[in-house]
């Protein structure tokens, strides 16, 4: 079963038909929308500050999302995909974007809707990853225009959901 704690007082709040993995941790000033899936030792600790998560994200496995106290929350949009040994910290991830696999994304930082942070990524305090652009590297750097993959990153995140699915399938 996965670690459902309160800190300080303050439980998680979760969505409707939310997929939670029975090793992930949530704690804390956690706020989840609906049908979004936290997957195999992601952590999701709001202990220090807020974490606020829109409809149909994805933060999969691996993924850190946290914050820094009394200084930076972390808010995170609808339809967002945070992959595979993500760090998520302190920053601002608008709807539609993806977060690459082992990216970075540090305090104060926005990734606008639309936007891609490659795999491998580290997108430095106060940066703005521009809608529609793709930013990789260390430092992120914008690489190259990806257009409108509104439609992609809704699928992916619609994946998640279909994925979550088989986990509650009798065996």
């Amino acid at each position: 079963m996965a670690l459902i704690r309160s800190v300080r007082g303050i439980s998680p709040k979760f969505g409707k038909s939310c997929f939670i993995a029975e090793n992930a941790t949530i704690v804390g000033e956690v706020e989840m929308g609906d049908h979004c899936s936290i997957w195999f030792n992601a952590v999701v600790r709001g202990d220090v500050h807020y974490i606020k998560i829109g409809d149909y994200t994805n933060i999969q496995d691996n993924a850190t999302i946290h914050g820094t106290y009394q200084k930076a929350p972390t808010t995170i949009g609808s339809h967002v995909s945070i992959a595979h040994n993500a760090v998520v910290h302190g920053c601002t991830i608008q709807d539609y974007a993806l977060i690459g696999i082992g990216a970075i994304v540090m305090d104060n930082a926005i990734v606008e809707s639309g936007a891609i942070v490659a795999a491998g990524a580290v997108v430095l305090e106060n940066t703005v990853v521009e809608s529609g652009y793709i930013y990789a590297g260390v430092p992120a750097k914008k690489l190259k225009p990806v257009g409108d993959r509104k439609e992609m990153l809704e699928r992916i995140s619609k994946n998640y959901l279909k994925y979550a699915s088989w986990f509650d399938e009798k065996q």
